[in-house]
């Protein structure tokens, strides 16, 4: 990806770390589904190693599954999101990463969530991040995708107050899906939802858990 292109990335965040965590931080006790989404991925993981929670912003994702007993570490391209996730949860540990790039040794996870985080990279990179997910990721392991709805890219150059150049990629959920077969995910399942009222922006949601294939096994 373009390196201007993964700057501005890491830039917008790390103005928007304070009001976005203010924000975002306690979501998920407004959200029935993704919560019982994500008790299916613990208890699917649970035992089989640690669990990466990617694009994490300030680790809301990664306390809900740390709670549940899954051994999780949280890994964002901006350092102002992890200030906010190691403040708020200082017995998970944080890490600095860029999805396209993974600094991080071959099949060292059972798990993936991957929470809007490929939501700001534009569609034909979508591969060479799953590819990277791909690499980490050890046989059979579970990825947990969860993305926006549609067709548009949306350009924000304000948010909350703050000057941005931010893009938001809505996605088609069988796009993704083929994206992720081309790597060698299995796809078990594709949920989608209508967004809950006065809770989040006004989008359908998709989720997707796909799972890497085994040695021996078709994907």
């Amino acid at each position: 990806m373009d390196d201007d292109l993964t700057k501005t990335i890491r830039e917008d965040y790390d103005k928007l770390a304070e009001e976005y965590t203010r924000r975002i931080a306690d979501e998920l006790q407004h959200k029935p589904l993704d919560r019982a989404l994500l008790d299916r991925f613990a208890e699917a993981v649970k035992g089989h190693g640690d669990v990466c929670d990617m694009g994490g912003g300030p680790g809301h994702v990664a306390r809900y599954l740390h709670e549940r007993g899954v051994p999780v570490v949280g890994l964002d391209i901006s350092p102002g999101m992890l200030e906010q996730a190691r403040k708020l949860n200082p017995d998970i540990s944080f890490r600095e990463g860029d999805m396209l790039s993974l600094d991080i040794p071959p099949e060292s996870f059972a798990g993936i969530t991957a929470f809007y985080a490929i939501v700001n990279i534009p569609s034909h990179w979508h591969r060479s991040v799953f590819q990277q997910m791909a690499r980490v990721l050890k046989p059979d392991g579970l990825l947990f995708l969860a993305f926006h709805v549609g067709d548009e890219v949306l350009d924000e150059n304000e948010l909350w107050g703050h000057k941005i150049s931010m893009k938001i990629v809505l996605l088609q959920p069988e796009e993704v899906r083929y994206d992720l077969e081309a790597e060698g995910f299995t796809v078990e399942e594709i949920i989608e939802r209508e967004p809950y009222p006065e809770v989040e922006y006004p989008s359908r949601r998709a989720y997707i858990f796909a799972r890497k294939a085994a040695p021996g096994r078709e994907p």
